[in-house]
C-alpha cells in the first residue's frame, strides 16, 4: 500500500512581546509568525518562521507561498526536493523544519541523529538589549548584568554613548553589538573605537549590504560579523575578505537543511559561525539548536523576549538555553 499523502496546514499567529523590541529599522510589540504543519495521519511535523520585512516578506505573502506547495507536497515532494522547489526565505524555512520534525517523528529518533549530530548540549545564549537612549539601555543592561552574554542593538547618533553606558551597567558581561546596517563609512571609525573601548567582542553588520566593500581594506579593532549580507551557501563567496564571522538565521537560509550546509561552508572558509534568530516562539528556536552546536556565538533569545511562549517551550536557565523536548520539535 502506498504511503498516505502528506497534508499541509498553514496558520498565522501573533505573540505579544514583553515590552517593545527596537532596532535601527523600527520597533514592534508583537511577533508575527507563520506555522506550517505536515501530517501523514499518524505523525505531525511543525515548523515556524518569521516573515522578514527587510526582504519584502509579509505574513500574507509567506502564507501564500507555503500554501502554493500543497499539491506538490501531497504528490510526494520531500525535504530534499523542497530545496529546489522553493526559493530560500521564511516560507521554505517553515516547511523545511516541518519536514525535519515529521521525519524525526516517523523514524522515532531525535532530529539531531538524522542530521548526524551528537546529543545536543545546553549553550550560553545572548540576551538582547533593545535600541533606546543611553539611560534606558543602561537600565535594561543593569537588570541583565548577571547574564554571561548581552547583545546590544545600536544604530543611530549617540551609539558611542550607548555602548559606554551599557558597559558601565554590565561590567562583567561579554558584549556583542548589532548595528543592523545603520552605520556609515563616515562614523564607522568612531563607532568601532567606542566598541573596542567597551570591550565588545563582535559587531554585526555595521554597514548596509552592498555598501560593505570597504571592510575588505578597513582595519578594524573588533571582529565583524555579516548578518544582512549572508543568506545561504551561495552568499558566502567573497565574505571572507570582508568579515570575520557570519550570522546564520534559518529564516534567511530557508531552513535547517541549508543552514547546516552553510555552517559547514563557512567553517571551510575560515569564517566563525554565529547562530541568530528573529523574535519568535520556542518552535522557531528549536531547529536552530542543531546549528548552534557548532557556533562560536549563540543568539537564540527570541522566545525569551515574548510575554508568553508555546506549550513545551525551550528551557532557559540563566544564560543557558537547553535543547528542545521532542514534544516541542524534533
Amino acid at each position: 500500500m502506498p504511503p498516505a499523502p502528506i497534508a499541509l496546514t498553514t496558520r498565522a499567529e501573533r505573540w505579544p512581546i514583553a515590552g517593545t523590541f527596537t532596532i535601527s529599522r523600527g520597533a514592534k510589540t508583537e511577533a508575527a509568525v507563520v506555522v506550517a504543519e505536515l501530517s501523514d495521519g499518524h505523525h505531525r511535523g511543525r515548523g515556524e518562521c518569521v516573515p522578514y520585512a527587510r526582504y519584502g516578506e509579509t505574513v500574507e505573502s509567506v502564507v501564500a507561498a507555503i500554501d502554493a506547495m500543497r499539491s506538490q507536497i501531497a504528490a510526494g515532494l520531500d525535504r530534499l526536493g523542497l530545496q529546489q522547489a522553493m526559493a530560500a526565505g521564511a516560507a521554505r524555512n517553515a516547511l523545511d523544519c516541518a519536514f525535519w520534525d515529521l521525519e524525526a517523528k516517523r523514524a522515532g529518533v531525535p532530529a539531531h541523529e538524522l542530521a548526524g549530530i551528537a546529543a545536543l548540549q545546553p549553550l550560553v545564549t545572548a540576551f538582547t538589549i533593545s535600541l533606546a537612549t543611553p539611560e534606558e539601555m543602561a537600565a535594561a543592561a543593569a537588570k541583565a548584568a548577571s547574564r554571561a552574554l548581552l547583545k546590544v542593538k545600536l544604530g543611530g547618533p549617540g551609539d558611542a554613548e550607548r555602548i559606554a553606558a551599557v558597559r558601565r551597567a554590565a561590567p562583567h558581561a561579554e558584549l556583542i553589538v548589532d548595528a543592523n546596517e545603520a552605520w556609515t563609512q563616515q562614523n564607522l571609525t568612531e563607532n568601532l573605537a567606542a566598541c573596542a573601548a567597551a570591550g565588545v567582542t563582535l559587531i554585526e553588520q555595521p554597514l548596509p549590504d552592498g555598501q560593505d566593500d570597504v571592510l575588505s581594506t578597513f582595519r578594524h579593532p573588533v571582529p565583524i560579523c555579516a548578518d544582512e549580507s549572508v543568506h545561504g551557501r551561495a552568499s558566502l563567496v567573497g565574505l571572507e575578505r570582508k568579515y570575520d564571522a557570519v550570522n546564520i538565521k534559518l529564516d534567511k537560509t530557508g531552513g535547517l537543511t541549508e543552514a547546516l550546509a552553510a555552517a559547514d561552508d563557512a567553517a571551510r572558509l575560515g569564517l566563525a559561525v554565529m547562530i541568530g534568530c528573529m523574535v519568535a516562539t520556542s518552535l522557531a528556536m528549536a531547529p536552530a539548536m542543531l546549528v548552534a552546536q557548532r557556533a562560536r556565538i549563540v543568539d537564540l533569545d527570541g522566545a525569551l523576549l515574548l510575554a508568553r511562549d508555546r506549550l513545551y517551550p525551550l528551557r532557559y536557565e540563566g544564560s543557558r538555553v537547553h535543547p528542545p523536548s521532542r514534544a516541542l520539535w524534533g
